[in-house]
């Protein structure tokens, strides 16, 4: 059973991660060969103040 950890901002709608959830599906049930029911996705939503690249958070920019 593949487990697939997505992070990301915090602040997308519903339906936004509902689509992303179905499209990442898909794509592993395609490449992997299991069903749909195989696959977990774990959506981490993390704020802007807790992310950073480059040495500078993402709220500062």
């Amino acid at each position: 059973m593949p487990a697939i950890r997505i992070d990301l901002f915090e602040g997308r709608g519903p339906e936004v991660k509902k689509q992303l959830v179905e499209n990442v599906t898909q794509a592993v049930v395609d490449t992997l060969k299991c069903s749909p029911e195989a696959v977990d996705i774990i959506l981490n939503e993390v704020p802007k103040a807790h992310w950073a690249t480059g040495g500078k958070l993402w709220s500062e920019r």
